[in-house]
């Protein structure tokens, strides 16, 4: 996983990180931030191994580590952040030499990341997204722009 620790380490990436930090600074709901990303993608890889999806490890949490990388872009000027996100990802990926079978997936995962009726990896990031967040023990969760539907009263296992 050198690729995806070279990310982690990236200029570019660790700007976009600090930018998500500051305009979340006084945000009280769920943050974007690389705690965020790793519960993303350790409950995608391991519902990846339970189900026996096949998807590749690397690509699960490189995905997981982009998904949201550029929320502060959607505070700031409305785009939404999926598609920010994927901007900001395409050039960091060909930084690292992915291969474009990978960036395709990795595309995909990203895009659709917030579409409950994605399918195949996309479907997979959805899932994890939503299950990493604890809404059960949430101090805003009355405040929340969540329906009922989309939070997460539940710990799965």
């Amino acid at each position: 996983m050198d690729r995806f620790n070279c990310i982690l380490n990236d200029t570019e990436y660790i700007y976009y990180l600090k930018r998500n930090k500051k305009f979340e600074k006084d945000r009280k709901f769920c943050k974007h931030n690389l705690k965020h990303f790793l519960d993303v993608a350790r409950i995608a890889q391991l519902i990846n191994l339970e189900e026996s999806l096949g998807f590749n490890k690397e690509i699960i949490y490189t995905t997981a580590i982009l998904h949201d990388i550029g929320k502060s872009l959607q505070y700031e000027n409305g785009t939404p952040h999926e598609i920010s996100s994927w901007e900001i990802s395409k050039e960091i990926l060909h930084n690292y030499r992915y291969n474009e079978e990978e960036i395709e997936i990795i595309k995909q995962g990203i895009l659709g990341h917030r579409d409950k009726k994605s399918e195949n990896f996309a479907q997979l990031m959805y899932r994890a997204d939503k299950l990493s967040r604890l809404c059960i023990s949430c101090k805003s969760i009355d405040e929340c722009n969540w329906g009922d539907e989309k939070k997460n009263f539940k710990i799965y296992y």
